[in-house]
């Protein structure tokens, strides 16, 4: 994996089911925002910054909590 796409944000919280362990690790080329919304099948995820971090495999993660889900419009 490239350094520039290198994991900085954990996404904690919400379903397993929508967005499973291994997705929950992501790249965000600007930390220093509010909430991150993900594409989880037929709805978004959303996500807000916390003031944690966390470390995985050696690496510092800025900690986003999850806050809820929107449907897409048919």
């Amino acid at each position: 994996m490239a350094e520039k796409s290198a994991p900085n944000a954990f996404l904690r919280g919400g379903s397993r089911t929508l967005l499973p362990d291994e997705e929950r690790l992501h790249y965000l080329p600007n930390l220093d925002v509010d909430r991150v919304k993900v594409l989880c099948g037929n709805c978004y995820e959303h996500f807000e910054a916390s003031s944690e971090t966390t470390l995985i495999d050696d690496r510092e993660l800025k900690v986003f909590v999850w806050a809820r889900r929107t449907f897409l419009a048919e």
